[in-house]
């Protein structure tokens, strides 16, 4: 999926992640746990955590990472240099989230299932 508006496009799947939640509510807050403690500040920070998780949210071609996590980091305080430097490291690897891709799976299901009715 491609968008023009990052904005738009988090906004979308934070209300299809909300939907999600609904029918699958302990995988999604197992996810959630998961986040907290993945981002939480250890030998790397939190910045630096959310700088991979963009590069790999790039190589894997998830527009729903990117979104998130370029608004996580903008927050965060990254310099224009920082995230460049990222950026072609992500053009050097590849990975794979795929909460975003089911967030919107559970839309497009709702949509062919109301053609169904």
């Amino acid at each position: 999926m491609s968008t023009s508006s990052y904005k738009a496009l988090t906004a979308e799947i934070a209300t299809n992640m909300k939907k999600l939640g609904g029918g699958i509510p302990d995988v999604m807050q197992a996810f959630g746990a998961m986040n907290k403690a993945a981002n939480s500040s250890g030998a790397l920070d939190h910045k630096t955590k959310e700088l991979i998780a963009l590069g790999i949210g790039i190589a894997a071609r998830c527009d729903g990472c990117i979104g998130f996590h370029t608004k996580a980091l903008v927050k965060l305080g990254v310099t224009r240099a920082e995230f460049e430097e990222m950026l072609g490291v992500a053009v050097y690897m590849g990975g794979g989230p795929s909460v975003m891709y089911a967030a919107n799976a559970i839309a497009a299901f709702e949509e062919f299932s109301a053609d169904a009715e």
